[in-house]
């Protein structure tokens, strides 16, 4: 990766040097759909940017790879988003959490409490809250129709891992490699969140989480 050893620091590269290392460094979002996060921060007319979310929404049954992040990584989430707010002069940052993970909330409060483009939105614990649309409309109150992009009502939305890996690949200049899984559910003996290698077999993370109980009757991924 020698490419990537820059010789200026990260305060100093101009917004064009910042896309190219997260898109050098592979970064994806990490919600789902695993859109190239250099394209997201693209927009067409980014001084219309006025919102950037941090989806922490995380409101599919079982699943924590997000809380755990803010749990063990608050401050390097921050500065992703700081990295991402500094791509968009005019845009303030949000970091949108349901209200079921009060300690999160505390945490990033306490540590946003003296960054004046950046606050954190209490949001109803509910499904699908996690969805772009539904969020954007949550902590905006702006509504976007099925052939709007976020990017159309003044927002980029990205998820909480996906901000963290642009932290990681601008600070750090380290690719994206892997990410959290979440392996719960009834029917695993020790429920956990792991960090694996890409194209990990999902084998090897159940054995990893103590492997599937006998009386298992149905595996969702």
């Amino acid at each position: 990766y020698e490419k990537f050893e820059y010789e200026k620091t990260d305060d100093n590269l101009s917004r064009e040097e910042k896309i190219e290392l997260i898109k050098d460094c592979g970064v994806v979002g990490l919600g789902g759909a695993c859109f190239p996060t250099h394209v997201k921060l693209s927009p067409k007319e980014i001084d219309k940017i006025d919102y950037v979310i941090v989806n922490a929404a995380e409101c599919e049954p079982y699943i924590t790879a997000d809380y755990r992040r803010l749990k063990e990584q608050p401050k390097e989430v921050i500065e992703g988003l700081k990295i991402v707010l500094s791509l968009f002069e005019n845009a303030q940052g949000v970091i949108a959490v349901e209200n079921n993970k009060k300690d999160v909330i505390e945490e990033l409060s306490k540590l946003t409490e003296n960054e004046p483009k950046i606050s954190v939105a209490e949001l109803k614990t509910k499904y699908p809250q996690g969805s772009e649309r539904h969020i954007i409309h949550a902590v905006t109150k702006r509504k976007i129709n099925s052939s709007m992009l976020p990017a159309d009502a003044g927002c980029i939305v990205d998820n909480v891992d996906t901000v963290y890996n642009v932290y990681r690949a601008v600070k750090l200049h380290k690719p994206l490699t892997e990410r959290i899984v979440t392996v719960s559910g009834d029917g695993v003996k020790n429920p956990c969140n792991l960090e694996v290698p890409f194209g990990t077999m999902h084998q090897l993370i159940v054995d990893e989480a103590g492997g599937i109980d006998e009386n298992t009757e149905k595996i969702l991924s």
